[in-house]
């Protein structure tokens, strides 16, 4: 692809664990009957109004009320101020006098937590945490037919359950795609197949051991990657949903994780660090996402990435509108303004990742009419898409592991225990 890429600015923080969990756990009125009238008159009724359900769809789209605040991933929202080739922001803010604001996140316990303390319109939200969000009240229905491009959008999307509950939707989708391994070509003169070379100890292609020189996700959703592993390694476990464990296979990929831990460098969730660690501090593997690959690369480091033969983990996400957002007609025009074929083809050569719609992937300059095939569009059916894992294993059975449990337990992974 024929990238131009340059670092942004920094990610945001990583809020702790503990603190996220305990925030994500977390009428009509009729108008007054008019007295009486004269006895020889007859009772004049009015309709009572009804004030609007929270939470339901908005049913038309006012004047803009000059801004939209949005909680986004790196690279999500573009001004061009890193490169003036990819900017999706100003011309929407001169069409529509609706400033945009951003708050970077760098892991979804972030969002959810940011969206739980209110004060933003939208959120970019991966699959673990829209369900969260969902669930808790935090973003309300989204009425499709004040998105005129609704129908564009890849059908494998539109009624995805991490967006779509009941059949009401709750979001727009934006992007997807898989998270890689990404590794040093000179540590790999032949390049790796199996997330093995971050999981087991081993001697690599430069004749050094992998111990010291890989890293892992910074987040309890990690469990997944691990998950996922063992399901093609140890068919014995059974494991046929990387979200959805048992006691047992979730103690495995735990074991798994204890093991990995020997080898770590430092859990990642800020990318540009991630992008350090790699030209600065030896780091020779990781699970990342295409964005951190195409900068590296775009700079010139010895970078590549792979798709390994055990599958992997990936990220489907939706632009979600708070359930309180103080600028609901500027949310609902960005909304449709999201779906923008350029902007996706662009977003999708920025970030390396696929556009929600599929009529993005030809004719942009910028990602080409190669660039959804390199991102992974023929990947779809060989990913498992980031979701928040329930006691529900989708079986009938309530004997799979909770998130709040993949919390507690990666962070005691993270911690040495």
């Amino acid at each position: 692809m024929n990238h131009k890429r340059k670092p942004m600015h920094v990610v945001a923080p990583f809020i702790a664990f503990l603190t996220i969990l305990s925030v994500v756990l977390s009428a009509c009125g009729g108008a007054a009957t008019p007295a009486a009238p004269a006895a020889t008159q007859a009772p004049i009724e009015e309709a009572p109004t009804q004030a609007p359900v929270k939470g339901a769809p908005l049913q038309s789209i006012g004047e803009g009320e000059g801004e939209v605040s949005i909680v986004a991933w790196a690279g999500y929202i573009e001004r061009g101020e890193t490169d003036p080739a990819y900017d999706w922001v100003t011309e929407f803010e001169k069409e529509t006098n609706c400033k945009v604001t951003v708050k970077v996140a760098a892991t979804s316990d972030e969002m959810v937590a940011l969206m739980n303390e209110g004060g933003f319109d939208l959120v970019t939200a991966s699959g673990d945490a829209s369900n969260r969000l969902i669930s808790g009240g935090r973003v309300q229905e989204i009425n499709t037919a004040l998105i005129p491009s609704w129908n564009t959008v890849d059908p494998r999307l539109q009624n995805a359950p991490w967006n779509t509950v009941d059949g009401k939707h709750y979001g727009v989708p934006y992007q997807w795609g898989p998270n890689v391994l990404m590794y040093n070509t000179n540590a790999f003169p032949i390049p790796p197949d199996s997330w093995n070379v971050v999981f087991e100890e081993q001697t690599l292609g430069d004749g050094q051991s992998n111990k010291g020189r890989v890293q892992a996700y910074d987040g309890p959703i990690y469990i997944a990657d691990a998950a996922l592993y063992l399901k093609a390694t140890k068919p014995e476990l059974g494991i046929q949903d990387p979200y959805a464990l048992t006691r047992d296979q979730f103690n495995a990929a735990l074991d798994l994780l204890r093991q990995q831990r020997q080898l770590v460098a430092r859990y990642w969730h800020d990318a540009f660090v991630q992008m350090d660690d790699f030209k600065n501090e030896g780091v020779i593997a990781s699970g990342s996402w295409p964005f951190q690959v195409n900068l590296l690369q775009f700079e010139g480091e010895p970078i590549a990435s792979v798709f390994p033969k055990e599958g992997a983990t990936g990220w489907s996400d939706t632009t979600m509108m708070h359930i309180d957002a103080s600028h609901p007609n500027c949310a609902y025009m960005w909304l449709e303004h999201s779906l923008d074929p350029k902007l996706q083809g662009d977003l999708a050569a920025w970030f390396g990742s696929v556009p929600a719609v599929p009529a993005a992937c030809k004719g942009n300059e910028l990602l080409t009419d190669q660039g959804c095939t390199t991102n992974g569009m023929d990947q779809f059916d060989q990913i498992a898409f980031w979701k928040t894992p329930t006691a529900d294993c989708g079986n009938g059975s309530m004997d799979c592991v909770p998130y709040h449990e993949w919390v507690t337990n990666y962070i005691a992974v993270i911690g040495g225990r």
